[in-house]
């Protein structure tokens, strides 16, 4: 009877630790290859399609992110004309949030830094991305992997384009408080992300 209840304890701790190891993003749409998320901005909607096919990695590690609720009142912190749109790391008081371990890179996965692509922002350890992501104004061809790695792509805005477009278009500063260069002048602020159902994605007004 002792064996059958430390065998009944033993499975129910492996299933309980299994359970808490998947929380990685793949149980969220675990069937659906290409989710499809809203970034409800200050500016306005952003529909962006996930491509887990090709990004698996780096589309789970975002959508837990997403899930836990770490991509609400966040800043676009960093607007390069006629280059990127940042955001992911910083609330509106400059402080980062909480992130999970750094991702492997998986920019070798086929994509494009191409106009309105969206992808993970990193330091010069290719390997170090975590929760700053950015969109591509133009064709970023300079960011693909070469002789070196590049930055990985994982999906692509499908509406609100002409949102990353203005808001490429603000004025920027040197931000003495930070600083960093190329910082909004008039704050944007990602509200929320939010995981659309499957198959409804849309931009109307929550």
């Amino acid at each position: 009877m002792k064996k059958i209840i430390a065998l009944s304890l033993t499975l129910l701790f492996t299933t309980f630790v299994f359970a808490k190891s998947t929380k990685d993003g793949s149980h969220i749409q675990p069937d659906n290859y290409y989710p499809q998320v809203m970034l409800h901005t200050s500016m306005g909607n952003i529909t962006v399609e996930l491509d887990r096919n090709k990004a698996p990695i780096t589309v789970n590690n975002f959508l837990r992110y997403v899930e836990r609720g770490r991509y609400e009142g966040l800043l676009f912190h960093r607007i390069v004309p006629n280059f990127v749109v940042q955001s992911g790391g910083y609330d509106a008081k400059y402080q980062g949030i909480k992130t999970f371990p750094k991702i492997f890179n998986e920019s070798g996965n086929g994509l494009k830094n191409d106009t309105y692509s969206i992808a993970m922002a990193r330091d010069s350890d290719p390997h170090s991305a975590m929760s700053q992501f950015f969109f591509n104004t133009r064709d970023n061809e300079s960011l693909d992997p070469g002789k070196n790695w590049g930055y990985t792509v994982f999906g692509y805005a499908t509406e609100g384009t002409n949102v990353i477009d203005a808001m490429a278009e603000v004025e920027t500063e040197y931000n003495v408080t930070v600083r960093w260069a190329d910082v909004p002048k008039e704050p944007i602020i990602l509200d929320k992300v939010t995981i659309l159902p499957e198959f409804q994605a849309t931009t109307d007004e929550q």
